[in-house]
């Protein structure tokens, strides 16, 4: 095999124009979440010295995110696209604002950082599934996969530069410049994305005579008929609920591998390490011709690195599992976000898009919870990371055994129509220069 055809494929950014924005703004938007992120989370510690006043700013985040998505997949599928994008950046943007004067006045309000997370992350979910579903109407079919790819490499520099640089800000000159920065990223978002076309749905005349409840139901219906969704959706609650052993590493690296802060550091870091890497070399992504097939392996990578993890006797040993998790992780999501959108229909982009990042949102935190739960049952951290890399095995197993149209699945050609396991995707144009 090539070089070329190992690493990460460039094409949706050399052939379109309109994706090519969308590209940069999500690159310089994950830092700037980052960089809010981490100093909400410092003001919030300084402001009441309590880490239990910041995992509850974490949880109103969270919950207004989901609550955003929900919505924010019923409103893509009903109006511009585009429109909801700049709106909802324009407001976020303001909220962000806010946050930097707050953080700059002599006596910050810390009833304030919990009013502006409630807003950022209803706003910012509301969004969410409208820039997920562009995506298809800017690439052409066969490169979904790379877009995906691309999407998914913006993340992991992000979530590898943004900490780093709001903890150097945050030192210096404080966190009401990590806020404007952001601020100023959202600004610049709106710029980059303000020349797209109008991305109107299809169908949307139909979907705005729909009560809500009942175009939500609609979605669900869709994903109970269609193996391929439903299937890349189970398949992922194997690995996030029952294999995400990340709440554990503070107990691994001390008392397991004997370790101090450094220790639990390195874990954190081995699976971005890994993931990073994934998205460098997966330009085979979108030449495999048995997609669904090759995303029930990557899934299975995970499950046998957790496995392994927690059976390792030494540090170096356990990151060189967690990078590989990392790597099969990366995979996963890049195949799983191909499919979904090309399976998906274009009038229910949004509002199955915002299923699976609801499910991407809440999955690692329940994951987590579970982890500790069996972790306190068992009595030994390192049992439940192996018990839980076991079970994700088990249930992936399970989902390819139950559902044979995930283990047909393809990108190479387009979904049939007319049976329940196919569903046929909106037309999909590239964006020309």
């Amino acid at each position: 095999m090539r070089l070329g055809e190992v690493v990460v494929d460039v094409a949706p950014l050399r052939t379109g124009r309109d994706f090519r924005l969308i590209f940069a703004t999500q690159a310089i938007s994950m830092v700037g979440t980052h960089l809010t992120s981490v100093a909400a989370s410092l003001q919030v510690y300084h402001l009441t010295g309590s880490s239990v006043q910041v995992g509850l700013m974490s949880l109103v985040l969270g919950l207004s995110l989901l609550v955003g998505l929900v919505t924010g997949g019923l409103l893509a599928d009903r109006v511009d696209r585009r429109k909801v994008m700049l709106v909802t950046r324009a407001v976020t943007a303001v909220v962000i604002a806010g946050l930097a004067v707050n953080a700059a006045l002599p006596d910050p309000q810390v009833w304030f950082v919990f009013v502006a997370a409630v807003l950022a992350g209803g706003t910012s979910g509301l969004g969410g599934p409208a820039l997920m579903a562009a995506t298809p109407a800017l690439v052409a079919p066969g490169q979904l996969a790379a877009a995906g790819a691309l999407t998914t490499l913006t993340a992991q520099l992000g979530g590898m530069v943004g900490p780093s640089l709001a903890g150097v800000i945050a030192a210096g000159p404080g966190v009401a410049v990590c806020f404007a920065i952001d601020a100023a990223i959202y600004v610049v978002g709106l710029a980059l994305l303000a020349p797209l076309p109008k991305l109107a749905p299809e169908g949307r005349a139909e979907a705005q005579d729909q009560h809500p409840l009942k175009a939500m139901g609609e979605g669900l219906r869709f994903l109970r008929g269609n193996q391929v969704v439903a299937g890349l959706l189970l398949i992922d609650v194997c690995a996030v609920v029952f294999a995400m052993p990340y709440a554990l590493f503070p107990e691994l690296g001390t008392e397991h591998f004997g370790g101090g802060p450094s220790t639990v550091g390195l874990l954190y870091t081995a699976p971005a390490v890994g993931s990073f890497f994934g998205a460098l070399t997966s330009g085979w992504t979108g030449r495999v011709h048995h997609t669904g097939r090759a995303l029930i392996g990557a899934v299975a990578v995970w499950g046998v690195a957790m496995t392994c993890f927690g059976l390792s006797p030494n540090i170096w040993l356990a990151l060189a599992f967690l990078a590989l998790a990392g790597l099969g992780d990366t995979a996963s999501e890049i195949l799983r976000r191909a499919l979904l959108q090309h399976y998906t229909p274009d009038r229910l982009q949004g509002r199955v898009g915002s299923l699976w990042l609801a499910q991407a949102t809440a999955g690692p935190s329940v994951g987590n919870v579970e982890a500790g739960l069996v972790a306190r049952a068992l009595g030994s951290s390192s049992g439940a990371v192996v018990l839980g890399g076991l079970v994700c095995l088990a249930g992936v197993g399970a989902v390819a055994l139950a559902m044979p149209g995930l283990r047909k699945a393809t990108l190479s050609r387009p979904p049939e129509s007319g049976g329940d396991d196919r569903a046929v995707p909106a037309e999909a144009s590239p964006a020309a220069d």
